[in-house]
């Protein structure tokens, strides 16, 4: 059964940093894209960033951002250790939910995914929060 867990998330003030990491099960990591959704309250849950599946160590289609974090937050991952982080800078009131890690339904998907119906796993989600 595959786990994804989430660490990093805290209270920062609106301009700081915070870096969330997902640790995850499985001996096929690299064939997988990950993604990293946020839900607030009240508000459906969004897509933030994801990262494609590597060939060797290339990624096969590279990253994607939401418009919103595009220029602040920055995807990466780690395929020796299982793991995907998400650096987020320039922080913002409005970057304040519940972040959660997700692993593709899909191995070697030709495009990366941002849909939520295209994961199939998730971890527990981990919140920020950014005062003003």
């Amino acid at each position: 059964q595959v786990q994804l867990v989430e660490s990093g998330g805290g209270l920062v003030q609106a301009g700081g940093s915070l870096r969330l990491s997902c640790a995850t099960s499985g001996r096929t990591f690299g064939d997988y894209a990950m993604g990293w959704f946020r839900q607030s309250p009240g508000k459906e849950r969004e897509f933030v960033a994801a990262i494609s599946w590597t060939l060797g160590s290339t990624l096969y289609a590279g990253t994607l951002y939401a418009d919103s974090v595009k220029g602040r937050f920055t995807i990466s991952r780690d395929n020796a250790k299982n793991m995907v982080s998400l650096q987020m800078n320039s922080l913002k009131p409005e970057d304040t939910a519940v972040y959660y890690c997700a692993k593709d339904q899909l191995a070697r998907r030709r495009v990366v995914p941002f849909r939520t119906q295209e994961y199939a796993y998730w971890g527990q989600g981990t919140q920020v929060t950014v005062s003003s």
